[in-house]
Order: structure tokens, then sequence, then C-alpha cells
């Protein structure tokens, strides 16, 4: 389980309060109107922020000082964070070495996970051959490669079009039922959040709310949500 627990942030005239739990094995979208702490969430929890009080647990293990490096956690932002200088393979490589030195049976884990996001093929690629949807593979296939129980999406596929969008999602899907992972994804569009995630955290009014059921919640939202969404 994924805790939050009396979790407060504060900067200048920025506030953002969560008292959460998040089961093991739950995909949750993360919603609210721009500037309302959705990002500053994810950051907290990955590690990239410290709150100025309360605790974050997972399984049970306080991680609140815990180096993003060192959490159970792998973020996956909107931009991806690719290396246009190496190929593919390295790209995901990096999941598991960030000196790149790996073994047979990592070489071997990496073309494993190429052939699971369908981009077997393309290893010795740079990012730049690449379309936008296939880079979302390889960001991907990263995350999957370092088989971390948390997964914290940043609108990891605004940028994509309907049809990649839905086809991203799908992957995701699977790879988070494959896994059980915990998965927390940002997102600006309500129709994503329906696809992928049976309950979702409001962000707004400075707090992070405990998840609802997201068919409800986007059915009739409370009046921030709906003028947010329009």
């Amino acid at each position: 389980m994924l805790e939050l627990r009396d979790i407060a942030i504060r900067h200048d005239d920025f506030s953002l309060t969560a008292d959460l739990s998040l089961p093991k094995g739950g995909r949750f979208a993360v919603i609210g109107a721009s500037g309302s702490g959705k990002s500053t969430l994810l950051s907290l929890i990955g590690g990239f922020l410290a709150p100025n009080q309360g605790r974050i647990l997972w399984d049970g293990q306080d991680m609140t000082q815990m180096a993003p490096g060192d959490r159970p956690i792998s973020t996956l932002f909107q931009h991806h964070n690719l290396f246009p200088h190496l190929t593919v393979k390295r790209n995901i490589g990096m999941g598991l070495r960030a000196d790149l030195r790996l073994d047979t049976d990592q070489k071997d884990r990496v073309t494993q996970v190429l052939d699971q996001v369908g981009l077997s093929g393309t290893g010795d690629r740079r990012p730049a051959a690449l379309s936008g949807g296939q880079q979302s593979r390889v960001a991907l296939a990263r995350v999957l490669l370092r088989a971390r129980p948390v997964l914290l999406l940043d609108e990891p596929f605004a940028a994509l079009g309907p049809a990649l969008k839905s086809e991203m999602l799908s992957l995701l899907t699977g790879i988070a039922d494959r896994t059980d992972a915990t998965v927390l994804m940002v997102t600006h569009n309500p129709q994503d959040a329906r696809v992928f995630s049976p309950q979702t955290i409001l962000v707004e009014d400075g707090r992070a709310h405990p998840p609802r059921d997201t068919g409800p919640l986007l059915d009739n939202p409370p009046p921030g949500l709906r003028a947010y969404l329009g």
C-alpha cells in the first residue's frame, strides 16, 4: 500500500495537503485545474520534492527521506527523457544501469522488453529516427524493465494524437495488469481517466482528495472541476 500520511507542502502562496491510502495494484488518474498541484503530488511521491510535514510510506516502510533513485518508484514524464545520442537499446538499458555496463542476461532482458512493447528491430536506432508513438514506447520499455512496484506518469502521452494515445493507454493498462503495479497518472483529459483509471484523485482547493470512482466523479463533478472541464 502507498500511504501519504498528513502530508503538507508550502511554497510562497502555494500549498498542498494529502492524506491518502492507495492499495497495491490500483490504477488512479490525478485530475484538477492547471496549477492545482497534480505534478507536485507526483514529485512528492517520487522524492523530487520534500514535504514540510508528514510521511510517505510503501508497504509500511517510511521513504520520506529516501532519494528518488532509492524509492520503489519509476516516473514517466511528458518528454520521456530519452538521450538523443544513445540507441534505443542503450536508452532502455539505462533503466538497469546508468553506466550501461550490462551483462548478457541484462542485454537479453532489454531485447525481451523491446518485443513486449512492439519495438522489435528498432534497438540500434536513435530516438530521432522514431515516431512520437515509438518514442513513448521506448520510455515505457525502460519503465517496464526497471520493474518498480509504483509507476508515476505526468501526462506522458499529452503530445500524441487520439489514436496513438488510445494505443499507448491500452499498452500501459496491459503493463500495469501484468506487473500489478500501483499507477498514478496525471491527465487533463477526462476520457483518458475513464479509459485507464477505475478511481481518480481530485486535486482541488489545495488538497489531494481521497480517490473516488472515476465514472460518478466525472459524471457529477464538484463545481471547481466542472468549471475546469467546461
